[in-house]
């Protein structure tokens, strides 16, 4: 199992606007392409609160090639995601980075 760490940070005062799109739209299309969560954080206390850190799990490399390539040109994401920015970019740089559990964390 790998997890990819995903960290989005957003315009000012755009973290609403995504929150909102993941929670009515991406998460949808997510579960339709087969691509799992692992949890979603926003800052409570740290440099920024316009960030939204999450995990993603995945069985291989090339499991999530598959899924996220299909997800990304999705048709109904490519809309869903022009129809949310219409007012504006949300997202102003994203960071990711694949993750492998050691022999001793707890999660696997």
């Amino acid at each position: 199992m790998l997890y990819e760490l995903r960290v989005y940070r957003c315009v000012p005062g755009r973290l609403p606007a995504l929150l909102k799109r993941f929670d009515t739209i991406t998460l949808k299309l997510w579960e339709k392409h087969g691509i799992r969560q692992a949890g979603f954080w926003t800052t409570a206390i740290g440099e920024s609160n316009q960030d939204l850190y999450y995990l993603l799990a995945w069985d291989s490399l090339a499991d999530r090639e598959q899924k996220w390539n299909r997800f990304i040109a999705d048709p109904e994401w490519l809309a869903a995601r022009a129809e949310t920015e219409k007012d504006g970019q949300i997202v102003a740089n994203v960071s990711n980075a694949i993750l492998q559990p050691t022999s001793f964390s707890s999660v696997k």
